[in-house]
């Protein structure tokens, strides 16, 4: 069974957008295992909290995420 995860900052998605990443998550699979993965691609869209990511020993909040890069 295909499984994709996709963790993202918990509100920054709406429901639409959660059902786009299913739908074409799905149709990726279908596209690369034929059209019998389908039925039981399983698809996670996991909202993770604010300050629940980290990278590099430091903790990442949406604040930080939405930051430009200074130039």
């Amino acid at each position: 069974m295909p499984f994709a995860n996709f963790k993202v900052p918990a509100g920054t998605l709406t429901a639409e957008q959660k059902e786009t990443i299913v739908t074409r998550t799905t149709e990726l699979y279908a596209e690369i295992y034929g059209e019998r993965a389908r039925a039981t691609t399983m698809v996670l869209v996991e909202e993770v909290p604010d300050g629940g990511w980290g990278i590099g020993g430091g903790v990442l909040t949406l604040a930080m995420l939405q930051q430009t890069p200074e130039e």
